[in-house]
């Protein structure tokens, strides 16, 4: 019918600036090249940082129909979305769920999504924070990396990032905020924001030697938190 999916890479925008390159630029060239008479609109997408799915529509009616559905349905207790993540870390459980609350924080010049481990009934009723879960289940482990199914429950900016942070266990690839996790004598600890200034990942080097990169090549690692999977009604 009128849906197409493809898997978009990390780092690519859905909106952009004309003239910058983004998902949403490049949908009339892939109407073109696949003969469609109608506009393609995009249903749903992964963020800028994250790979995965995008499902995209050429009726307008499906396309508005679907996002409501995605909208309205972590109120029926439904949850579409699937991740994958490969962590640099392990966690202690196999599977679990992180619960806390978000919000924006502005630290120098910059706004930064920020974990609020006990967030007061008026914050949460002002919206100055939101109380955020995901679900977890470790599909397997080597060599001091896992790789993790996540189900978010609640949408916030950053979610998934934040949320393996708290489990201490980074996202592959995060330059964001992997920082937040520190380590004494191999043992990994939570920084305070306000303390862990941000800054390119840092890896062992027998992970680096395993991944085959330099220590300056980091910064071009890219987020490992995949879109894997998408249910449609």
């Amino acid at each position: 019918g009128p849906l197409l999916a493809l898997s978009k890479p990390p780092g690519l925008p859905i909106l952009g600036r004309p003239g910058d390159l983004s998902l949403d630029a490049l949908l009339p060239a892939l109407r073109r090249r696949l003969g469609l008479a109608a506009e393609l609109h995009v249903v749903k997408a992964p963020a800028r940082e994250y790979s995965g799915l995008v499902l995209l529509s050429s009726c307008y009616h499906t396309t508005k129909k679907l996002q409501q559905f995605f909208t309205n349905a972590r109120w029926r207790g439904q949850y579409p979305a699937t991740y994958r993540a490969v962590t640099v870390g392990v966690p202690a459980e196999a599977e679990g769920e992180i619960r806390t609350g978000l919000c924006w924080q502005q630290q120098g010049d910059r706004a930064m999504v920020v974990p609020v481990l006990a967030p007061g009934r008026r914050s949460l009723a002002r919206k100055d924070v939101k109380s955020t879960l995901t679900r977890y289940q470790v599909l397997g482990a080597t060599g001091g990396c896992a790789l993790l199914q996540l189900q978010p429950r609640t949408a916030f900016p950053e979610q998934l990032q934040v949320h393996l942070t708290l489990l201490l266990c980074p996202a592959l690839g995060d330059h964001e905020h992997s920082s937040r996790v520190g380590k004494v004598l191999g043992v990994p600890f939570f920084l305070t924001p306000e303390t862990a200034l941000t800054r390119t990942q840092v890896l062992d080097e027998e992970l680096l030697s395993r991944l085959e990169l330099s220590p300056w090549q980091l910064n071009h690692l890219p987020l490992h938190i995949h879109l894997q999977e998408l249910v449609l009604p």
